[in-house]
């Protein structure tokens, strides 16, 4: 419930601070009398879609602290921990980035992720169950497929590619609906319930074509990740990493952080086009394969 409100009131605070930068950049109303002003139309889509999501993914650290309960290792309090910010610091240089912030989050399930809105400012965040149930170098492969997601640049990828999607999903939709709107109500000025409904549900239909094509590229960036675990941490233990995820069935992340854990995938048919994650074990037919 807790991470639900949290979830809600941010995003009620993003539409807030991206209504307050349209005022303030001046940008006329996209609807009058006589139709649309496309012009003004392109300038909302592109605020709202890309200001929604980098501001999403300037606050990532902070959603992800606050609705996993992150705890930071400032300064480490055992030999876990220890190992654990060692072997983060060496992966972050081998693959030429800033320290990151390291976390672990109580949780049974095994599971890691990273986000933050650069390389050199990320947070690689580990449950305690993958401390609990993965061996050392199957835990260090995970980490290596994390800074590997941090060293690509996947979270900013990522939002480009949802603020592209997004801003086409908001200037479409208000189209089709000013289309019926007119040619099929015949509503010649201003715009009538059949503009809004018809945006609504133009809106939904397209956000879901929309989702995806960024799952499509989420999917891509994760056999990416695997790969670049792999040179950190070796083929064998990476492929021991992902053999081990299978047979624990770990549960997936939130949806802001399910793109970048490792864990996820499974599933088949319609579903398999929503997955942020390969299948486990096309990721491992993917590594064997490498040459």
């Amino acid at each position: 419930m807790k991470r639900i409100v949290l979830f809600l009131a941010t995003n009620v605070a993003i539409l807030l601070v991206l209504s307050l930068a349209m005022r303030i950049l001046g940008v006329e109303p996209y609807l009058t009398e006589t139709g649309l002003n496309l012009t003004s139309l392109l300038i909302f889509a592109a605020v709202m879609g890309f200001g929604g999501a980098f501001i999403s993914l300037a606050i990532s650290k902070w959603m992800a602290k606050k609705s996993m309960g992150v705890r930071v290792i400032e300064a480490p309090s055992n030999a876990t921990e220890t190992w654990l910010v060692d072997t983060i610091r060496k992966y972050a240089a081998d693959a030429g980035i800033g320290m990151p912030e390291v976390g672990i989050y109580d949780a049974p399930d095994v599971n890691a992720f990273a986000t933050g809105m650069t390389r050199n400012t990320s947070l690689v965040a580990v449950s305690s169950g993958l401390l609990q149930q993965m061996t050392r170098s199957e835990a260090e492969a995970v980490l290596g497929h994390e800074i590997a997601h941090v060293a690509n640049g996947d979270m900013v990828t990522l939002t480009l590619i949802q603020g592209v999607v997004n801003t086409f999903v908001i200037f479409l939709s208000r189209v089709i609906g000013h289309t019926v709107d007119r040619v099929v109500f015949k509503n010649e000025r201003g715009h009538g319930p059949a503009f809004w409904i018809t945006t609504i549900v133009a809106q939904l239909v397209l956000g879901i074509l929309a989702s995806i094509i960024v799952m499509w590229f989420s999917r891509q960036r994760e056999f990416r990740a695997d790969r670049g675990g792999a040179s950190l941490a070796g083929r064998g233990a990476m492929i021991a990493a992902l053999e081990r995820l299978g047979s624990l069935h770990p549960q997936p992340l939130p949806d802001k952080m399910a793109a970048f854990g490792i864990a996820g995938g499974g599933a088949s048919g319609l579903k398999r086009l929503f997955m942020t994650h390969p299948p486990l074990e096309e990721r491992i037919a993917a590594l064997r394969a490498v040459q």
